[in-house]
């Protein structure tokens, strides 16, 4: 078994049969059930008028077609016609009834789903595939939705349609009745041998549709890189074999249900044939009059869609259980990151980040390893600013999420003015905690909309207001400003442009300053910045600190830095090393006093080092010479402006 499938299938889960599965779907189904129940009952009336048609047939026959009688007929043949419009008035019926509810009952799951998606901590999503997500939320609750509409009242209907068809058929010929009836065994046999196959064919099916849409979501995010590695050949090969095992596992499913299509329509046609058989003798014997045998071949015309229907509902139930299997998988996952019972609430905090005794191992981690963090002690003063460094690995950015419990200790305790963070709810707790992460994520929004994330008073209907909206005005001015991001004033629509999925149409640099903004205009007591300058070049790296100075005067701040530059914005500096803080003081005493932080230092400035020569190669590259800056302007209608010497680039 993959990691993968381990993940989707832990090896404790309890196999429970269909029913039991799909009755799991009441909890959301409840409010449509009227719905759906009125549905059952028009499609049953339908086929109860259905299987009193061939009544009327006899009647015809062994009367005015047997007597001569054709005035008669007229009637009789009118009230066939008048049962077939009102049977097309209960299918029409049957669909208006329970189309709007069950689509109400997909977006409450749908909603429910997200809602868990959003409640799940972050160890969650590390394990989890987008994709699987991703096929659960849309192709799974699409399934279930349909068959709640259409397969579960085929299903449950056309079995009471097939035992009442037996009874009828039964009381015009016992004998008739019981030949399709025996013959119908088979039908069963097939169908429980056919679950047990289909249902792991099928769950193995939805699970590979769910990689093959981690895999599509992968390439579309990760295009620039096949693109920039010329990979683009190698990930269409990878994706075509995935395609390909899913292919074959689709063909594996549509190879059952054949099997199952030959016996359902075999089994009834030899069934009538002897009934045919059989009946033409008991007719020319007297003990069967010809409208008995039209009356008894009509019904069972009428049986032979619900008979034959069973084999695609059943493969249709199988879908949907497994899809109702799947959507549980996460609403059944349990959160490690829960709400206090009675959370505790600080009207004005003033600061304090405390790291007592905090052990931390992330939950996949082998026993053979142990703690990544091993026993941290660390206390942020009020208003301080602390610079967190450290080998890369060592669990800087770790730290720097248990503080907002995105994840949370294994030992110890993170504290805020004393209170322990879990003691709060952690919708208040990331109010006063704001976090700036080095892999900046925006979303599919505006730039407004994104900086003010974390400000949701500033925001949505609450902006209608002239004041509430000036407020935000000045908010998000002072946050752009702060973080250096004035070029969302020049962006098309200004900011009210949408940035694209993930901000992926701005540069690095300017995503990671609008993430700062959005840190930043949160106003929090605590800010977290992990690394937040690493994509933006020496200039505008200065800009930010310069800014960042103002805002860290009167807000507690850790700063994992990974640059020299950022450490000079701390008060103070803690060395992780080895799961610890071994040292904490000024950037001059730790230079005096501790080996291992020097020699942490001097790896920081070796790397910025080589990002300095690495972006002076690529002017270098550019060919920015006065020259050629002369002969762009000219060629752009522009007068020439000297350009200034490269040292003064560098």
């Amino acid at each position: 078994m993959t990691a993968t499938e381990s993940t989707l299938h832990p090896p404790h889960a309890e196999r429970i049969g269909t029913v039991r599965a799909l009755l799991r779907l009441r909890t959301y189904v409840g409010p449509a059930m009227t719905a759906i129940a009125l549905s059952m009952a028009a499609y049953l009336v339908a086929q109860l008028i259905a299987l009193a048609i061939p009544q009327v047939l006899e009647a015809i026959v062994d009367g005015p077609l047997a007597e001569g009688d054709r005035e008669a007929i007229v009637p009789l043949s009118l009230l066939v016609l008048a049962l077939g419009a009102a049977e097309a008035a209960m299918f029409a019926l049957r669909r208006w009834l329970v189309i709007g509810p069950t689509t109400k009952v997909e977006a409450r799951m749908r909603n429910a789903l997200y809602a868990k998606l959003q409640d799940l901590p972050v160890s969650f999503h590390d394990r989890w595939p987008s994709g699987q997500l991703l096929s659960r939320a849309v192709s799974d609750l699409g399934l279930i939705r349909r068959w709640l509409a259409f397969g579960l009242v085929l299903l449950v209907m056309n079995l009471v349609v097939i035992v009442v068809g037996a009874v009828v058929l039964i009381s015009m010929s016992w004998m008739l009745g019981l030949v399709f009836l025996v013959c119908s065994i088979p039908l069963w046999i097939v169908g429980y041998r056919f679950e047990g196959r289909y249902s792991e064919v099928s769950r193995r099916s939805q699970d590979q549709s769910g990689d093959l849409a981690t895999a599509v979501e992968e390439s579309v995010h990760g295009i620039r890189v096949l693109k920039a590695f010329g990979r683009g050949k190698h990930a269409l090969s990878s994706f075509r074999a995935q395609a390909e095992q899913l292919r074959s596992t689709e063909i594996e499913k549509a190879r059952l249900d054949a099997n199952i299509w030959v016996w359902i329509l075999i089994v009834p046609a030899v069934a009538l044939a002897i009934c045919l058989v059989l009946g033409v003798q008991l007719a020319a014997q007297g003990q069967l009059s010809v409208g008995q045998l039209v009356a008894f071949f009509a019904t069972a015309a009428v049986l032979a869609w619900p008979i034959e229907s069973i084999g695609f509902l059943l493969a249709f139930s199988l879908d949907a259980r497994t899809a109702t299997d799947r959507y549980f998988d996460i609403m059944d996952s349990e959160n490690e990151v829960r709400d206090p019972a009675r959370p505790a609430t600080l009207a004005s905090p003033v600061g304090e980040l405390a790291f007592t005794d905090v052990r931390f191992r992330y939950q996949d981690s082998p026993e053979r390893f142990g703690d990544l963090l091993d026993g941290v002690d660390l206390v942020l003063r009020p208003g301080e600013t602390m610079a967190l460094v450290g080998l890369t690995g060592c669990g800087k950015t770790t730290m720097t999420a248990l503080a907002t419990r995105l994840y949370d200790v294994t030992g110890g305790s993170v504290t805020l003015d004393g209170v322990d963070v879990r003691a709060f709810r952690r919708e208040e707790l990331r109010r006063h905690i704001a976090m700036a992460f080095e892999d900046a994520t925006l979303f599919s929004a505006s730039v407004r909309e994104n900086v003010l994330l974390g400000r949701p008073e500033l925001t949505g209907d609450a902006a209608t207001d002239p004041a509430v909206a000036a407020e935000a005005e000045r908010v998000l001015d002072e946050a752009l400003r702060i973080a250096q991001a004035g070029f969302a004033h020049g962006l098309p629509d200004g900011v009210d442009t949408k940035v694209g999925e993930e901000g992926m149409s701005l540069s690095g640099g300017q995503r990671q300053r609008l993430a700062l903004a959005r840190a930043v205009a949160a106003k929090p007591a605590v800010l977290v910045l992990d690394d937040p300058l690493s994509a933006l070049d020496v200039t505008t790296e200065a800009k930010v600190e310069a800014e960042l100075r103002t805002v860290l005067a009167s807000t507690t701040a850790l700063i994992v830095a990974h640059r020299p530059s950022t450490v000079m914005l701390a008060d103070r500096v803690a060395l992780l090393e080895d799961g610890r803080i071994t040292a904490v003081g000024t950037h001059s005493e730790l230079l005096r006093e501790s080996e291992h932080y020097r020699f942490v230092i001097s790896s920081l400035e070796d790397g910025e080092r080589r990002a300095q020569a690495e972006a002076s190669d690529l002017i270098d590259g550019e060919d920015l010479t006065p020259a050629a800056d002369a002969a762009d302007a000219t060629a752009a209608g522009e007068p020439a402006v000297p350009a200034e010497p490269k040292e003064a680039i560098r």
